[in-house]
């Protein structure tokens, strides 16, 4: 009988929107407040793993551009291998479509992803818990991504409380740039006393994206973006871009929309999930 976690089993690593996000104030040790929805799309990376018996934790593909100290999944892995003990390791293979810098969380999936991955496939039995707390120390939206439920978060986005929410389909374009998450969350414009707002509130439309307006002054190509797809319902931009996004009702009508962007910039259509492809692997772990 085929082990249901072979080689060539495919680990989803999903992406995710922020329906909005508010900065609600700053720590003293400068991590930022936050009021943010977590939403999953049935688009994603996957990721491959190989166990090995060595501890040796690599990666066989993926983006190399991206050196080894800098990557989420690489970082995982070895922080898990080190808490565990167990001088265990693993040959990985990532299987890219998530837009790099475009504020659709594709490291902290893959990183999230691996976590859960290994702590099956190595059989360390570490409760779900926890392995949202190690994923935190990897970032600030890893432990969404482990709980794989769709969220209102709090704090510095680690206190997650699971909603529901419709599940209609997202047309995400992504101009050709990379935002980087430091730089608008440095910005001095950036709104940092946005007042916080309840789930009411967010149902009702008092939601917005504060990062937006940074964003759209330092690449002008993100408000191009906005601005088109504004043309086809209320456009938002997930974290602190590059990505944006509308919602439709249906997929018939999302594809329309998405044949007619713009040939220089990515464009996908995703069902919005509340419950990500991964939770029902570790369901059944």
């Amino acid at each position: 009988m085929t082990h249901p976690f072979n080689v060539e089993f495919a680990w989803p690593a999903p992406a995710k929107l922020n329906l909005f996000l508010h900065v609600t104030g700053r720590r003293a040790d400068g991590y930022h407040l936050l009021q943010t929805v977590f939403q999953f799309l049935d688009y994603g990376d996957s990721l491959y793993f190989t166990p090995r018996g060595d501890g040796i934790c690599r990666r066989v593909e993926g983006n190399y551009d991206i050196p080894d100290d800098r990557d989420l999944v690489l970082r995982a892995a070895r922080l898990l291998s080190e808490i565990s003990g167990a001088g265990l390791g693993a040959d990985i293979r990532v299987r890219k479509r998530i837009p790099f810098g475009g504020g659709l969380g594709g490291g902290s999936s893959d990183a999230a992803t691996t976590l859960v991955a290994l702590n099956r496939l190595w059989n360390l039995g570490i409760p779900y818990d926890e392995i949202a707390g190690i994923g935190l120390r990897l970032g600030a939206d890893v432990p969404v991504f482990v709980r794989a439920h769709a969220a209102w978060a709090e704090g510095i986005g680690e206190k997650l409380w699971p909603i529901e929410l419709p599940e209609p389909y997202f047309l995400v374009v992504t101009p050709p740039v990379q935002v980087s998450t430091a730089e608008i969350f440095d910005a001095p414009e950036l709104q940092r006393d946005r007042p916080p707002i309840d789930l009411a509130g967010f149902k009702a439309g008092e939601g917005i994206n504060v990062c937006e307006a940074v964003t759209r002054a330092r690449h002008p190509q993100v408000g191009a973006v906005l601005d088109w797809l504004s043309a086809h319902g209320k456009a938002c931009m997930s974290g602190t871009g590059a990505s944006c996004f509308v919602a439709f009702d249906s997929l018939l009508e999302a594809e329309r929309v998405r044949q007619a962007v713009p040939s220089h910039w990515q464009a996908f259509v995703g069902k919005g999930l509340n419950r990500s492809p991964l939770a029902d692997i570790m369901r059944g772990l």
